[in-house]
């Protein structure tokens, strides 16, 4: 019997068709996305269309995980309103601040497990309320993109069927408490400035409905609880992943609320919980400077490994695009060390490589315990993933600069494998997910370097007060 699993990402619709007892894959499909930090739903569903073409069909069960964050608002009728804003739109920093400062950091770790920043659904309806209150006046319901995408699987706008979603992405909201497992609706109202409604919130591979072939539809989830559920994360282990953003993020039994803002407090796909961290810069640095240095990501690699660690010196904030975590929408990337004698193309490849490590080697470490972190993850074990993951220079600079063993998996699409784990799930109707087989991964091993996650926080450090000043819009 088979399933699918669809990763409905900032950039593409991926889907994967698998064997139910095992996840075997058997055939797969993609499609692009348009660019850019908003996007109108139908693309999404004319991506998932046309990759899944040939292949749902085949399906007896279909899951959906998508992008988190991104603010999906409809009329009365169904309709949507505007283009979805996507968590990488960071326009509503200011909406976020004013949020926060409103009933401060700790209520909402306490409340909803996070302090909400601009990727947050909540900072995009006050965003809306302040800038499009014509378009904020007519939204009657507001749901997230894999919520979108499963009440289309599920013909709900024709049929009238009530939408639906999981803990896991509803936590990423700002309105929705991982710890009860509720909605927060006058959170939302509040934002908006009136009531809405909200998608009801299913159980963990809860069957939600049928698609109009037959398919049983899962509730689906978030991307990251989704690449949780297809690498088979436990706790004890942290997932770093690089793609667009970089993620770190490890599954707990406990909820997380840290008043720092650094960790979000999300739930995950299974019933436990899901402290992630994330920075808005990874892969796509590694391409700025590919294009810099006059190569492709391939060369990008081979010029780094030519270079000593540590760059001859050079270390580079890669801020190129704001940053959440540390929380600095305004932030740019930052070049430190440069002179005639280190000014090579291998040493600025290599101090893009070990940039975006280092940056994710500091948001591992919060979860592992250090301040503001949940703690009780012991930084003993890192599995690298996504598309990042594939080069040869990160998989061999990141066990010296996050400190640990690096498991690199087979490269695969564990957020579409995890949506059809989920998929196969609530087809069988068991107490747990289907116990499939982990997919085969290198050990890699290095030196600690201790000295590039040094430099890197000094200068992360030094540029506090540059990127106060521009938020204050000097």
């Amino acid at each position: 019997m088979l399933v699918a699993g669809v990763d409905s990402s900032t950039q593409s619709t991926k889907v994967l068709l698998c064997e139910a007892k095992d996840g075997t894959i058997v055939a797969r499909g993609s499609a692009p996305h348009p660019g850019g930090t908003e996007c109108p739903p139908q693309a999404w569903w004319d991506a998932l269309t046309k990759a899944g073409d040939g292949l749902l069909t085949r399906a007896a069960a279909v899951g959906v995980a998508g992008q988190q964050h991104g603010m999906v608002v409809l009329d009365s009728r169904g309709e949507v309103i505007r283009p979805a804003l996507l968590w990488n739109d960071l326009r509503s920093a200011g909406a976020a601040a004013a949020l926060v400062a409103g009933r401060g950091p700790r209520w909402w770790a306490e409340r909803t497990g996070s302090v909400p920043n601009a990727s947050f659904t909540v900072t995009k309806l006050r965003w809306l309320a302040e800038h499009e209150p014509g378009n904020a006046a007519r939204v009657y319901r507001v749901m997230l993109p894999h919520d979108w995408l499963t009440w289309r699987l599920l013909a709900g706008p024709a049929t009238g069927k009530e939408p639906v979603t999981d803990r896991g992405d509803a936590s990423g909201t700002g309105y929705f408490s991982p710890a009860d497992g509720a909605w927060l609706p006058e959170v939302a109202a509040d934002a908006l400035g009136h009531q809405v409604l909200l998608p009801r919130v299913a159980r963990p591979a809860e069957a939600v409905g049928e698609t109009g072939w037959g398919a049983v539809v899962s509730p689906g989830t978030g991307d990251n609880m989704g690449a949780a559920l297809g690498l088979g994360l436990e706790p004890g282990e942290i997932a770093v992943s690089i793609g667009t953003s970089g993620t770190a993020y490890a599954v707990t039994t406990v909820p997380s609320a840290d008043p720092s803002g650094a960790i979000a407090g999300f739930a995950d796909a299974t019933g436990r919980f899901l402290p992630l961290a994330l920075t808005v810069n990874a892969g796509l640095v590694l391409s700025a400077a590919a294009r810099m240095t006059g190569t492709d990501l391939e060369g990008l690699s081979r010029r780094a490994l030519a270079a000593e660690p540590g760059a001859g010196g050079i270390t580079l904030l890669p801020y190129l695009d704001g940053e959440r975590t540390p929380d600095r929408p305004r932030a740019t990337g930052v070049l430190r060390g440069l002179t005639t004698r280190n000014a090579t193309s291998e040493n600025l490849a290599r101090a893009a490589v070990e940039a975006v490590l280092a940056s994710l080697a500091g948001v591992a470490g919060m979860l592992a315990g250090d301040p503001g972190g949940p703690g009780g993850v012991p930084l003993s074990r890192v599995l690298l993933i996504g598309g990042g993951a594939r080069s040869e220079a990160v998989r061999a600079l990141a066990p010296g600069i996050f400190g640990a063993s690096v498991d690199v998996p087979e490269p695969e699409e564990y957020v579409a494998l995890g949506a059809a784990r989920q998929a196969a799930w609530a087809l069988a109707g068991t107490p747990a997910p289907p116990a499939w087989p982990r997919r085969p991964a290198q050990r890699y091993e290095g030196q600690d370097q201790p000295g590039i996650r040094e430099r890197f926080t000094a200068l992360r450090d030094a540029t506090t007060t540059w990127d106060n000043w521009a938020l204050e819009g000097n």
